[in-house]
C-alpha cells in the first residue's frame, strides 16, 4: 500500500465528495458537535492531520480559535483546503504545512487547542502521535480528537460494518475509475483502531487529564476531550 501521504494525494480530488456523500451529510453535523463542544476562543489552534481544512474552517467560522496552523502529510489535500480557506477569506486565519504527526515542527507549548478529526487513526504510532501532542500544547490547554468508533448495537454494528467495508469502497472504486484498495483502507484503519475507554487510557499515558469521550450517531463516531496538565 502506498504511504499515507501518498494515499491521501491519491484521493484528494475525491475526499470530500466521498466523505460528504457516504455519511449523508452527517459528517459535517458530527464535527460541528466537536467544534460547538470546545471551551473558550483560543488565540492559536493546531489542527493535526488538517486534510481539506474542513475542521479548521468551522473552529475559525465559530470562533474557537484566531488563527489555526494546519499539518498534514498529504500536499494535495492541503492543497484544495487552502483553496476552501481562501473562498471564505480565511487565507490569514489558517496555515496550511506539511509535516508529520509523530514529529511536528513546532517548539514545547506552542498551542492553547489542538484538534484532530479523522487522522489519529492513520498515526503509524499512536502513542508517539499523542505524546508529540502534549508536547505542543500549552499546559491547560484543550485537546479535542473526533475519531471513528464501533456500535454497540449488534444489528447497527452489522449494518455499519456491511455499509463501510462494501458500499463506502464500491462507492470509492467509482468515484476514482477503479481504485478500490484507496478506499478499503479506511474499513481497515476503523476497524484496527482502539476506541471508547482503551482511546482515553491511551490519553492519560500521553498524560492528558479529565479525558472523556461522548459517542455520536449510535457510536459510529466519538468525540474525545481532555486538558494537558
Amino acid at each position: 500500500m502506498k504511504d499515507i501521504g501518498s494515499l491521501f494525494d491519491h484521493i484528494a480530488s475525491h475526499y470530500d465528495t466521498f466523505n460528504h456523500s457516504t455519511s449523508l451529510g452527517i459528517d459535517k453535523r458530527w464535527r460541528r458537535q466537536a467544534v460547538r463542544g470546545i471551551l473558550s476562543t483560543h488565540a492559536e489552534a493546531l489542527d493535526v492531520a488538517i486534510g481539506t481544512g474542513d475542521l479548521a474552517i468551522e473552529l475559525v467560522r465559530k470562533g474557537k480559535a484566531r488563527h489555526v496552523e494546519g499539518i498534514d502529510l498529504s500536499t494535495e489535500m492541503m492543497r484544495i483546503g487552502q483553496k476552501k480557506a481562501a473562498d471564505k477569506g480565511m487565507q490569514d486565519a489558517i496555515t496550511f504545512t506539511k509535516g508529520s504527526a509523530l514529529e511536528m515542527p513546532y517548539a514545547d507549548a506552542s498551542f492553547d487547542l489542538l484538534t484532530c478529526a479523522y487522522g489519529v487513526r492513520n498515526f503509524s504510532n499512536l502513542e508517539q502521535g499523542l505524546n508529540e501532542m502534549y508536547r505542543v500544547l500549552k499546559p491547560g490547554g484543550e485537546l479535542m480528537i473526533l475519531e471513528f468508533s464501533h456500535p454497540q448495537n449488534p444489528v447497527i454494528s452489522a449494518l455499519y460494518t456491511f455499509y463501510f467495508k462494501f458500499v463506502m469502497s464500491a462507492f470509492g472504486a467509482i468515484l476514482t475509475g477503479g481504485d478500490i484498495g484507496s478506499f478499503t483502507y479506511f474499513y481497515h484503519s476503523v476497524k484496527r483502531f482502539v476506541w471508547g475507554d482503551a482511546m482515553l487510557r491511551k490519553l492519560e499515558e500521553a498524560g492528558f487529564a479529565s479525558a472523556t469521550y461522548q459517542s455520536q450517531t449510535f457510536g459510529i463516531s466519538t468525540i474525545y476531550r481532555a486538558v494537558k496538565r
